[in-house]
């Protein structure tokens, strides 16, 4: 809401920017005529115009970035180009030309015209005129963009501000000569501020050009909603036992919720509702770097390719834990490596996740043809029971009329999607002082302040330590000198860490099992001599054991700085 409310007062202000004096001589030549069939026209034209425009702009630099890394070096131009317009103004004048030029065109057609229609046309006109009052809020909604993605929240950003400059420009009419005496006044204080807007533009810009933005993110939580939803997540008891819930054709839950709010959408359009009606969808709650969400993708990608053709839809919806995973490009490299072929949906404002009241990672609701929730399941496993039931609502839809193979799916994951073992394991541990817990190292936790940390001798079971120079984060761990250091003693096959890079280069490390190499019993992600390097944000499979099962004490050492440790998950 904090936004909207700035967008409107800076609309607002552009009474005072120079950028606005083409706009005055339309405004202030019909200020003898009805405000009502006049003046309101003009404004609203103007209003509705400067909002396509921009939009059109920010969509236009939001499609460069989804394109190619090459289109998101084409939309940072645009947004360098945006920034220098605005301490330049003779370059913004030049840029902005065609668009005045069009402008001065309506306006010749709205003279010829004295009617509502007329004024409405005028209003059009200045809206061209006025283009290059779109610098600074459109600077904003572009860099926006670029890191989110063009949406109806950037739209509608637009038209609060497009609402704002013409509430001032109706005071204007109203009020008359001693309000425009007050502009003539503000003018150069405007010229400096606008330039100051340009520089802050120039900044954003090299902060994307250098991947600042998403790890910035990642090291200020409270910058992000990710960070509150979360917050609110771990105050609930988290699941103990496989939560299961049926419903019958007779006994509905409510409708699907919508998709309203989505961020981006891979290997699909935009999905709605209507357009789903008939079809059984199957909405499966997930995020990349969850150990518990990839052991289930072994299943959905099965019945993905088992009922596609005979009406069932699965839609993934991406709902990020961390704030590196609200970045599209990471998403998008995960949704190709993990070969998933079915529609999914960026949700990094929680707004799905909140239609449906969710709790959890993973979470499956399944919807019949008529829309009604008809079964969700929370966690791993249950996977005979959602299978016979997306066999059931398949009949329903097809009124029976419908033959299948109803043997079950039978499945084997690989690497980190391999089922976990019904062994004693240790606890989901984030390293990020939000939610850690079980940190035994002696020293405080200096929050968000680099400080030296130590590893006591003997760790029981499920605890963990530091060691060596870190800076820790709500969300995060971050290694600030080579030599630093987590050991945990832990219980499980395997053992996972999500981790990242702070600068977005390659960083070595050594893993330690129980004093020696991991041999045999390495994962994934490291080779026998526990050797591995961090390239990308994700989840890595650094333990699994291929011999009895026990407790043993991992180490993980970090040979450069700059690397980030969120979470170890065990299977």
């Amino acid at each position: 809401m904090l936004i909207f409310i700035l967008a409107y007062l800076g609309g607002v202000l552009t009474i005072f920017s120079p950028c606005v004096l083409p706009v005055l001589p339309f405004i202030f030549a019909r200020s003898d005529r009805s405000f009502r069939r006049s003046g309101l026209p003009i404004l609203l034209g103007m209003a509705a115009t400067f909002t396509v425009l921009a939009s059109l702009a920010a969509v236009g630099g939001a499609w460069l970035i989804a394109l190619n890394q090459y289109g998101r070096y084409a939309a940072m131009l645009l947004l360098l180009l945006l920034g220098l317009a605005l301490i330049f103004p003779a370059l913004s004048d030049r840029l902005m030309r065609p668009f005045v030029a069009f402008g001065g065109r309506l306006q010749q057609r709205a003279d010829r015209q004295a009617s509502v229609k007329g004024s409405l046309l005028l209003g059009v006109a200045v809206g061209f005129l006025w283009a290059p009052c779109a610098g600074p809020i459109l600077g904003l909604v572009l860099a926006g963009a670029a890191l989110n993605g063009a949406n109806l929240y950037s739209a509608l950003l637009l038209l609060v501000f497009a609402a704002g400059a013409a509430t001032s420009l109706a005071v204007a009419l109203l009020a008359g000569g001693r309000v425009f005496s007050l502009m003539k006044r503000g003018l150069g204080a405007e010229e400096w501020l606008r330039r100051g807007l340009g520089v802050a533009v120039l900044v954003g810009v090299m902060a994307i050009a250098l991947g600042w933005d998403t790890r910035f993110l990642s090291r200020f939580e409270f910058l992000n909603t990710a960070g509150t939803e979360q917050k609110l997540i771990a105050q609930q008891a988290k699941p103990t036992a496989l939560q299961h819930t049926i419903v019958s054709a007779e006994t509905r839950l409510p409708l699907m919720p919508s998709f309203d709010g989505a961020t981006q959408w891979f290997n699909s359009p935009p999905l709605a509702g209507g357009s789903l009606r008939g079809k059984v969808v199957l909405v499966d709650f997930w995020t990349y770097s969850c150990i518990n969400c990839l052991r289930t993708l072994p299943y959905l990608k099965a019945w993905d390719e088992k009922y596609r053709d005979q009406g069932l839809v699965i839609v993934g919806v991406h709902t990020p834990e961390f704030a590196f995973e609200k970045n599209p490009h990471n998403v998008g490299q995960a949704i190709r490596d993990l070969g998933i072929k079915y529609p999914v949906v960026m949700d990094n404002q929680y707004t799905i996740w909140n239609a449906y009241n969710n709790q959890y990672w993973p979470a499956h609701y399944l919807i019949d043809a008529q829309g009604h929730i008809r079964d969700q399941h929370f966690g791993e496993g249950a996977y005979d029971e959602t299978e016979r039931m997306i066999q059931t609502l398949l009949k329903e839809a097809h009124r029976g009329a419908l033959t299948m193979n109803e043997g079950l799916v039978q499945v084997a994951g690989q690497g980190t999607t391999a089922a976990a073992m019904d062994t004693k394991r240790s606890p989901e541990t984030y390293a990020g002082y939000a939610r850690q817990q079980n940190l035994v190292s002696p020293e405080p936790v200096k929050r968000d302040v680099a400080a030296h940390y130590s590893a006591p001798h003997v760790l029981k079971p499920d605890q963990w330590a530091l060691s060596g120079k870190w800076r820790v984060s709500a969300e995060a761990a971050a290694v600030q000198a080579s030599g630093g250091a987590i050991s945990y003693r832990f219980q499980g096959r395997d053992l996972h860490l999500v981790l990242g890079t702070l600068h977005g280069k390659p960083v070595r490390f050594r893993v330690i099992l129980d004093g020696g190499e991991p041999g045999t019993n390495h994962g994934t992600d490291i080779d026998k001599q526990g050797n591995g390097v961090i390239r990308e944000e994700r989840l890595y499979q650094l333990i699994r054991q291929s011999g009895k099962i026990g407790v043993h004490t991992f180490r993980i050492e970090f040979l450069d700085a700059g690397a980030e440790a969120f979470a170890f998950t065990f299977g």
